[in-house]
């Protein structure tokens, strides 16, 4: 399994609050602590997102963590 098949479900969770709440990228990055591109990464499968990650964006997002693993449908 890859980066990229790995982070898919949590990913795409991130980037469908991001869009249904219209926020920036950059600026959720800078929230949850990281520099723009390490967010990407993340974004991306270039980086791995990790269950300490999760928690941090989902803090900076307003959401629960169960929600981007896809757990909890509704934020």
């Amino acid at each position: 399994m890859t980066i990229a098949e790995s982070n898919a479900p949590v990913a795409e969770n991130i980037a469908e609050v991001i869009n249904r709440k219209g926020l920036k990228q950059m600026h959720i990055a800078e929230k949850a602590g990281y520099k723009q591109q390490e967010f990407n990464d993340m974004l991306n499968g270039r980086k791995l997102i990790r269950v300490s990650d999760v928690l941090r964006i989902s803090s900076a997002l307003g959401v629960d963590a169960n929600y981007l693993f896809g757990i909890e449908k509704g934020a």
